[in-house]
């Protein structure tokens, strides 16, 4: 999957929507349904390692007691 690297997360989640709505119409056969859902798996790291990514990139502004303006890492569970 060292190629998917040049996926964005837009194109790589419109293919996994695309997918569980194939999956979910039932009209594969089994063989074309697990391939599909070897492709989803493959799609759903790559968008949940996308957005990790994206997010040890984002930074929280605040305001300081004293005024001053600083940056923080952005935490999820805030």
């Amino acid at each position: 999957m060292a190629a998917e690297k040049n996926v964005t997360f837009e194109s790589a989640l419109a293919e996994l929507e695309k997918i569980v709505r194939q999956l979910e119409s039932g009209g594969a056969d089994l063989d074309a349904s697990i391939a599909s859902y070897e492709r989803g798996m493959a799609l759903k790291k790559l968008c949940e390692d996308k957005l990790k990514e994206a997010q040890t990139r984002i930074e929280k502004i605040t305001l300081g007691n004293d005024g001053a303006v600083k940056t923080e890492k952005f935490s999820v569970s805030e």
